[in-house]
């Protein structure tokens, strides 16, 4: 055990999918041509009022909900005031000192089956920046202003954190819980969900926070463990040498699994927060939040319980397949179609994952029916098609869009399980293979698997194997 106790706090931002932006009309439309989706407002031009998002502040409200957070009786908006060439008001608009909520929790899987709470300390609403593309060959830089005024919530945890893996389960946690609520698609590549870690550590049995380091360019879960981790040894050697930790924002460089020095660390007071003139305080409607709160969908953590107690699924197997919302309601409409849990959890937790992760898409990007599925695993478990074979028909389903009725006709795949022909052919693979017979009667049954596979080879894989095995059985006596 290290001397060292390491302490993480994040910030997640949350680019919420609403169709506009937070203070004007402006789509969002990820991918739409450079400085395209503009206006007077979200270019702080002189004169243009901000207006604020009802849908975006709705959503801040349902997050802040999930999260058990402390919705406040009244919000207001601040300035926070920063030069960067891709913030064109030379501000941002935020929240400082009253935020949308307070004092959520998140509950988390620990290695030992038991559950650790991670404290939220805040959520609030913003807007972002645009976004700049540098090309080393040019002496200057592109900017994009499409993502500026673009609505964030950032969500704030306590510094109860206490190592990689802690804060790559608190990630993967959230962004299950923002997906479930669909409130953004917390694409990471394209910038819907990033995170900013912040990491100190101290003489374990010490209650006294060290000197944090925050890390920026985090573009992925992955990336957040592995900075972590780096910056977890480069602060413990600094310390073990008698060195102090400088306060400041590091870079996470990727390629070469290092962090770098950014700049020193911001505090509060550097970006001389004021009131934001534009948008007056106003009193959160408790109406607007009861009736959101009644709308609320089931949360993957209650879902994860039920599956457990209603379908008898093992807690790996419910934390995988309630890990997506779409990917749950699948499973769910399947068994009802099959009238089988086990076999649809372990068809869905199988093979469906497997394509779905070949195909780096979720479950609505495959174009896969529960329908289609309930189809192939009836076939199979009805014995008439192989489990080999059922695969092979999910493949071409996925492939052609074609039913798996079809394609099991079309391409002949149906087992033989007529027992004249099934007879014969066990009669011929008995007498060509007079050595697995004789080891068969003499005790080795594993024999039998042998002799089985021989068949299956005879009825080029349509033969049905359970069938075939207890026919040599009683064949050989």
């Amino acid at each position: 055990m290290s001397k060292y106790e390491t302490v993480i706090g994040l910030e997640v931002h949350v680019q919420l999918s609403t169709k506009t932006k937070i203070f004007c009309g402006c789509m969002t439309m990820f991918g739409a041509g450079p400085n395209s989706q503009v206006c007077p407002v979200c270019l702080g031009l002189p004169g243009a009022l901000p207006v604020l998002n009802r849908k975006a502040f709705e959503y801040a409200i349902k997050v802040a909900i999930a999260l058990e957070c402390d919705i406040q009786k009244i919000v207001k908006f601040d300035r926070k005031n920063y030069y960067y060439p891709d913030l064109p008001k030379n501000y941002q608009i935020s929240q400082y000192d009253m935020p949308v909520a307070y004092g959520g929790k998140l509950a988390i899987p620990c290695s030992d089956g038991t559950e650790k709470v991670i404290g939220i300390t805040r959520a609030h609403l913003e807007e972002d920046a645009g976004k700049l593309i540098h090309d080393e060959r040019l002496p200057y830089s592109y900017v994009d202003l499409n993502r500026t005024g673009t609505p964030l919530l950032e969500i704030v945890s306590e510094p109860d954190i206490r190592g990689p893996e802690e804060a790559y389960e608190y990630l993967s946690g959230l962004k299950s819980i923002i997906k479930y609520l669909d409130v953004s698609d917390c694409n990471m590549e394209e910038g819907s969900l990033r995170c900013d870690a912040n990491i100190s550590l101290r003489p374990r049995g010490q209650n006294a926070l060290g000197s944090k380091v925050e890390i920026k360019n985090l573009n992925s879960f992955k990336a957040v463990r592995d900075a972590l981790s780096y910056e977890e040894l480069r602060q413990a050697e600094l310390l073990d040498d008698g060195d102090r930790i400088r306060q400041e924002t590091r870079l996470w460089d990727e390629t070469r699994g290092i962090t770098i020095s950014m700049r020193s660390k911001e505090e509060a007071h550097d970006y001389r927060y004021f009131p934001e003139p534009d948008l007056v305080p106003f009193e959160v409607d408790r109406d607007l939040v009861d009736s959101i709160r009644s709308s609320m969908p089931e949360l993957p953590a209650e879902k994860k319980k039920r599956f457990m107690s209603g379908y008898n699924l093992s807690p790996k197997d419910a934390d995988t397949i309630t890990s997506e919302r779409a990917t749950a309601d699948f499973f769910e409409e399947t068994t009802l179609l099959t009238g089988d849990t086990a076999a649809s959890a372990n068809w869905v937790k199988g093979e469906v994952l497997m394509h779905m992760k070949e195909r780096a898409t979720d479950i609505r990007g495959l174009g896969l029916s529960p329908k289609a599925l309930a189809s192939i695993i009836l076939m199979a478990k009805n014995g008439r098609v192989s489990g080999l074979a059922a695969k092979e028909v999910l493949n071409e389903v996925l492939s052609t869009g074609k039913s798996p009725e079809d394609i099991v006709t079309a391409k002949g795949l149906e087992q033989v399980s007529d027992l004249e022909e099934l007879s014969r052919v066990v009669r011929k693979v008995i007498d060509a293979n007079p050595r697995s017979v004789s080891d068969y009667k003499a005790g080795k049954t594993q024999a039998i698997g042998f002799l089985v596979g021989q068949a299956m080879r005879e009825t080029k894989g349509k033969g049905n194997p359970k069938l075939l095995g207890e026919m040599f059985i009683k064949e050989l006596g």
